[in-house]
C-alpha cells in the first residue's frame, strides 16, 4: 500500500568534530579552507589551511585525548536527531518525516547527507541549523555548502531555512530552567556572577556586517528578562584562535576580573547547544583550572541544552512554524 502522506526531511547542521586522533589534521584543513573562516583568495587560503592543521593538530589532538579520542558531539547530535523524529512524528501524523544529520567539516558531510535526502524522496526540506544565532561563519557557511551539493547531485525539492532562533520562547525557558539551579548554589558563597560565554569571531568579521553579536546579546537579555531579579552578568567571547582582533572581553578576562572582585562565577554556554571539547575542555578544565587559581569562591558551569526536552521542543516548533507558513502560501496561490 502506497502512503499519500508527504515526505518531510528535516536537516539538523552543525559544525561537526574528529570522531578519532588520526582525523584531526583533515578536520582542521575542511575547517581553515571554508571561505567564510579564512576570506582570503583560494589559493592563499588553501596554503593557510595546509599550514594551520599540520601545526595545530598536535595541540587539537591533545585536547580530544582528553575526551577518549574523539569528539562527542555526532553521538549528541544524534540523540538529538532521534528525539526530534519521534516528537515531529507525533505532531504531524499527516507527514511522513525523516530527520537527518549534515556536518559542515566532518562526517557524516553535508554531499553525504544530500544524497540520503535525496533517496528518501521528500516533499519538502526544511533545513534546521543547531546554531540558535546567525552568523556567516556558521549557518551561512553550512547553507551554501548544502545549496551547492543539492544542485550538484540534483536534489530539487522544496527546501526552507530556519534562519535562527536566538529568542524563540521555549529556546529561553531551556535556558532558564538550566541556570536557576547554578544560581540557587552559587548564592551559598556570595553574590554570583553570570558569565555568558559566546564563540567568539574576528572582529573585522563583525564589523563587516555578521549578525551574530546582536543576535548574541538578544539571547542574553531574553533570559535575564526571564529571571526573576536580574543578575550581576557579563557577556563575553572564547575559543580564539590566532593572532587577529576577536571581540571583546574574552571570557578568561572576566574570570580574572571575578577573581579580583571575589565574586562566585556561572558560565552559561550561550551559543552551544551540545556538550564537545569547547565546553567539556575548556569550560570544564582550563577555565576551571584558572578560576582555582584566582581563588574563585564558586564556579559553575551550566550544561549545553542537549536533547533536553524543552530544548526539542523548541526544533520542532521551528519547523512546524515552517510547514505551517508553507501550507499558508500555498492556499494563497491557489
Amino acid at each position: 500500500m502506497i502512503s499519500d502522506k508527504k515526505r518531510l526531511a528535516v536537516v539538523l547542521m552543525n559544525l561537526g568534530g574528529p570522531d578519532t586522533l588520526p582525523a584531526v589534521k583533515p578536520f582542521l584543513y575542511n575547517l581553515f579552507s571554508d571561505p567564510a573562516i579564512i576570506r582570503l583568495p583560494w589559493f592563499l587560503r588553501i596554503v593557510i589551511a595546509k599550514m594551520i592543521s599540520v601545526f595545530r593538530a598536535p595541540k587539537a589532538q591533545k585536547i580530544y585525548e582528553k575526551l577518549g579520542g574523539g569528539s562527542p558531539l555526532l553521538k549528541n547530535t544524534q540523540d538529538q536527531k532521534d528525539s526530534l523524529e519521534g516528537l515531529l512524528c507525533k505532531q504531524l501524523p499527516d507527514y511522513k518525516v525523516e530527520v537527518f544529520i549534515a556536518m559542515r567539516y566532518w562526517h557524516p558531510l553535508t554531499t553525504q547527507t544530500v544524497a540520503q535526502v535525496k533517496e528518501f524522496f521528500p516533499n519538502e526540506v526544511v533545513l534546521l541549523p543547531l546554531y540558535p544565532q546567525f552568523s556567516t561563519t556558521t549557518t551561512a557557511s553550512s547553507v551554501t555548502e548544502w545549496r551547492r551539493q543539492a544542485q550538484r547531485q540534483g536534489l530539487k525539492s522544496p527546501t526552507y531555512l530556519v534562519e535562527s532562533y536566538p529568542d524563540a520562547p521555549t529556546f529561553i525557558s531551556a535556558h532558564v530552567k538550566f541556570l536557576e539551579p547554578w544560581i540557587k548554589k552559587a548564592k551559598q558563597f556570595g553574590s554570583p556572577r553570570i558569565l555568558f560565554s559566546a564563540h567568539g569571531l574576528p572582529q573585522k568579521i563583525v564589523d563587516a556586517g555578521d549578525p551574530y553579536v546582536k543576535q548574541v546579546q538578544k539571547t542574553t537579555e531574553a533570559i535575564l528578562n526571564k529571571l526573576p531579579s536580574r543578575p550581576d552578568n557579563a557577556l563575553c567571547y572564547q575559543s580564539k584562535v590566532g593572532p587577529l582582533k576577536w571581540l571583546k572581553p574574552s571570557l578568561e578576562e572576566e574570570i580574572r576580573r571575578a577573581g579580583k572582585d571575589g565574586v562566585p562565577v556561572i558560565v552559561v554556554p550561550i551559543t552551544f547547544v551540545s556538550e564537545h571539547s569547547e565546553t567539556l575542555v575548556e569550560l570544564d578544565q582550563d577555565y576551571k583550572a584558572l578560576s582555582q587559581t584566582l581563588n574563585i569562591p564558586f564556579y559553575g558551569r551550566v550544561p549545553a541544552l542537549g536533547n533536553h526536552s524543552l530544548y526539542i521542543q523548541t526544533l520542532a516548533e521551528l519547523v512546524m512554524q515552517k510547514i505551517n507558513n508553507n501550507k499558508k502560501e500555498e492556499k494563497r496561490n491557489v
